[in-house]
């Protein structure tokens, strides 16, 4: 069978034994194009507002391939909507969620059922209507990497009809508290070091403290202070060590003062 959507499953530091499901159109489509990304630069004419739509409606194979491969994994951990762009982009994606929600249900597990996992670079969710289609997947994870323009700015290189790092938070905060009981929010903090001076990373203090009140204010349930770990997109950009990651934890968990948000490095 020629798989049109899913890819893997994988290993994940974050989320175990992870299948992949791309919603978009097989190219990376974002409206960040980040400097450390892992699966290459966002090229200029996929590089698109957060009102960009790619009208991709499931067809009647998504159902049949994710059945396909779910019956031969019983240990799967998360089906994980993301990787290739940003799933938001897709106004079908609540349809893609229901679809896999079902085709779970047809099997036993031998633990708990998988996660259907989101990935999200957060630039769209100050659209009601987005978060909207969202609110029911089981475990969101959404990127926050800076919280301050200058950082945001240098690290993310959004689209120019992005918002502002501050709308952003703003909209996190709000999505935080519109989720139904049992669903989760999860921010995922990616760190990296630079070899150039004019090319700044956003390992420094100015980004760490806007962090700490970032976090404070969204309250999520959990927050995932990790690095670079395949080859990024621009050759300035390196990984942090173990123990920066875990400094970095460290301070945020300190300065947020909540011990019902874990801090987690990896």
């Amino acid at each position: 069978m020629v798989r049109e959507y899913t890819y893997g499953p994988f290993p994940s530091r974050r989320l175990g034994l992870s299948l992949g499901v791309d919603i978009l159109l097989r190219k990376k489509t974002c409206s960040f194009n980040c400097v450390y990304c892992e699966i290459g630069p966002t090229l200029r004419n996929n590089w698109v507002s957060p009102f960009h739509e790619v009208k991709r409606k499931p067809s009647p194979n998504f159902r049949k391939e994710l059945s396909s491969i779910l019956r031969y994994y019983p240990h799967l951990d998360s089906i994980t909507f993301g990787y290739n762009g940003e799933p938001t982009l897709n106004p079908h994606v609540d349809e893609y969620r229901r679809i896999a929600s079902s085709v779970r249900e047809e099997f036993s597990w031998q633990k708990t059922p998988p996660k259907i996992t989101l990935f999200t670079n957060s630039s769209t969710l100050f659209r009601e209507e987005v978060r909207e289609k969202i609110i029911h997947f089981d475990l969101i994870l959404a990127k926050l990497d800076a919280a301050n323009e200058v950082d945001f700015q240098e690290t993310n290189q959004p689209h120019e009809e992005v918002p502002s790092i501050h709308e952003i938070i703003d909209s996190l905060a709000l999505l935080r508290k519109e989720l139904p009981p049992g669903k989760e929010l999860v921010l995922q903090c990616l760190f990296f070091n630079s070899y150039r001076k004019d090319r700044p990373s956003n390992n420094n203090s100015r980004n760490l403290q806007s962090l700490i009140k970032a976090i404070k204010k969204i309250k999520p349930s959990r927050v995932q202070i990790y690095t670079i770990g395949r080859i990024p997109s621009e050759p300035h950009v390196h990984a942090l060590s173990p123990v920066e990651i875990f400094n970095i934890a460290e301070t945020i968990e300190r300065g947020i003062e909540d011990k019902s948000i874990i801090i987690k490095p990896y």
